[in-house]
């Protein structure tokens, strides 16, 4: 079965530190925890009191802080699409990624939109649902997914990400600065 921490770890080298960019639509963040949209995440309290301190924000080294970002991502963005009962760490890892980045929800359905779409027609598996919510029955055709191509699977999540962020930078040009680290997370294995 999956293992969060191996996930974690590959996602905390995209979430670096303390950034406020004002382009970024999520806003201040630390190792990707946007304040504008988790404002009441128990680290901010933390990192607020880093920022008095003359070499902030490179001064920012706490274990209590690393705790909490630990158990933030893993109650939001590992347990809501099952992460401890996937038998594909490399799917697993890839759920996770890209529901940090872009949300669970849009993972999830990058997921269900690529299993309905190589699933051969409803043949080798029930077409479900793209709804974005990790259910039984996503989880049943993940399953049958992963006994026949797991590599299919993974590439064709990474081409919907990949398309993904092609339509916010042709929506918002700004958004183009971003896009060597978005695509760093679009892998090809």
């Amino acid at each position: 079965m999956a293992q969060f921490r191996q996930a974690f770890g590959i996602t905390s080298t995209h979430e670096g530190g303390y950034v406020d960019d004002p382009d970024d639509r999520g806003g201040e963040t630390y190792r990707g925890i946007s304040r504008k949209h988790h404002p009441d995440w128990a680290g901010w309290a933390l990192v607020d009191g880093f920022k008095s301190h003359p070499t902030f924000p490179a001064n920012i080294d706490d274990g209590a802080l690393d705790a909490s970002v630990e158990a933030f991502y893993k109650s939001l963005y590992w347990n809501p699409f099952q992460g401890d009962d996937i038998s594909s760490q490399l799917i697993a890892n890839e759920l996770f990624d890209s529901g940090v980045n872009m949300g669970v929800t849009r993972a999830v359905h990058f997921l269900q939109e690529a299993l309905n779409l190589l699933n051969r027609n409803g043949n080798s598996w029930v077409e479900i649902a793209e709804d974005g919510d990790f259910g039984k029955n996503t989880m049943k055709a993940l399953n049958a997914a992963l006994s026949r191509d797991e590599m299919s699977l993974f590439n064709l999540m990474n081409v919907l990400q990949g398309m993904h962020y092609i339509a916010l930078m042709r929506k918002s040009p700004v958004q183009e600065k971003y896009a060597r680290g978005w695509f760093k997370r679009v892998r090809t294995a």
